[in-house]
């Protein structure tokens, strides 16, 4: 077999770059650049398959051609560098150089606005500031020793079982209400206090009207002489001024293990009236909705947090932020609040 001349393998190689040069001239797009830079220099390229051929040459003839093969794969290089360069700065001036009509409108920009649970949160927020109320917050991972047993709840009540629950451990749940911000509160600080703890709290509960995760608002007083009438006469603000209506309020007796006396609490149908209640979809005919709980303070519940029962009294509510801006707005279903469609949204 004859062997490889290293003049004709120097001569082919210069004959590539030249013939490179003449290719890529012509181009004006950076893929049919990139395309023929591969035709030469890719593995399968022209340039490595004569480099193949060097293996046939003696060892100095091998470095002669191999730095000749060097320089026309840099120079092929440079070419490309070179010709996309030119792509850039080509663009570049075009973009200088369109007119652009200066006067022409800006393009308009949506604006958004609060979500309908913040907008009933914050109204929430203003009406019971105005009563002197301050706003307390706390972890929405909590132990059981706030989320229970210093509220008077038995290690056997119901709503300590998994199917009401969620447990991270033994001892730490997702918060089931924001009750333990008043124990942290009332832990924290000696009478008077004075508070709403509005937050995200966590239930296994799912329909459509209730969902394992909602928005909750608890209150807390306690002073001396705090009485029920106390009570009643906050929450009847409240509701007037929520609905902005003279509507009215009851009470029903009903057990909750840290409040004696407990009830639950209605309000007044804000959608019929007398008249028309009997096709009222939202009261369906009772002119009544019920909308939370409350009572006085037990005793038991201040024996944990070293307040003198003797000489304190308080009372306590708590409602779903939820529940209150589906009554307030007639939203028939709780998911639409959580759904983040756009056209219900806008609605509000």
């Amino acid at each position: 077999m004859a062997q490889e001349l290293p003049t004709e393998l120097i001569q082919q190689l210069e004959a590539l770059g030249s013939e490179f040069a003449d290719a890529v001239e012509p181009l004006v797009d950076e893929q049919s650049i990139r395309d023929t830079q591969a035709q030469y220099l890719g593995k399968k390229g022209k340039v490595s398959a004569l480099m193949k051929r060097m293996g046939k040459l003696a060892p100095p003839d091998r470095k002669a051609v191999g730095q000749v093969a060097n320089k026309v794969k840099a120079a092929i290089a440079d070419a490309v560098a070179a010709k996309l360069d030119g792509l850039v700065q080509a663009a570049r001036a075009a973009d200088l150089a369109r007119t652009v009509d200066v006067t022409l409108p800006g393009r308009p920009r949506t604006q958004g606005h609060a979500h309908i649970l913040w907008q009933v949160r914050d109204e929430t927020e203003r009406i019971f500031a105005e009563l002197g109320f301050e706003v307390a917050e706390g972890p929405q991972i909590e132990t059981d020793f706030n989320n229970f047993e210093a509220l008077a709840m038995p290690a056997d009540h119901p709503a300590r079982d998994e199917q009401d629950t969620f447990f991270i451990s033994d001892s730490v749940v997702l918060r089931t209400h924001t009750s333990p911000v008043q124990v942290r509160t009332m832990l924290e600080r000696e009478p008077p206090v004075k508070i709403i703890a509005p937050g995200v709290v966590y239930r296994r509960d799912d329909d459509p009207t209730h969902s394992p995760q909602f928005v909750q608002v608890e209150g807390l007083v306690v002073d001396e002489g705090i009485r029920f009438s106390d009570l009643k006469g906050v929450l009847l603000h409240w509701v007037r001024r929520l609905f902005d209506k003279d509507l009215d309020i009851r009470f029903r007796p009903s057990y909750f293990p840290f409040v004696e006396p407990g009830a639950e609490m209605d309000v007044e149908c804000a959608f019929c009236t007398p008249e028309t209640s009997s096709t009222c979809r939202v009261c369906k005919g009772t002119r009544w909705l019920e909308i939370g709980g409350c009572g006085m303070v037990d005793p038991d519940v201040f024996a944990h947090v070293n307040y003198d029962s003797e000489k304190y009294t308080g009372f306590a509510f708590g409602f779903g932020i939820d529940r209150m801006a589906m009554l307030k707005h007639g939203i028939s279903d709780i998911k639409h609040l959580y759904d983040g469609d756009v056209r219900f949204l806008e609605q509000f």
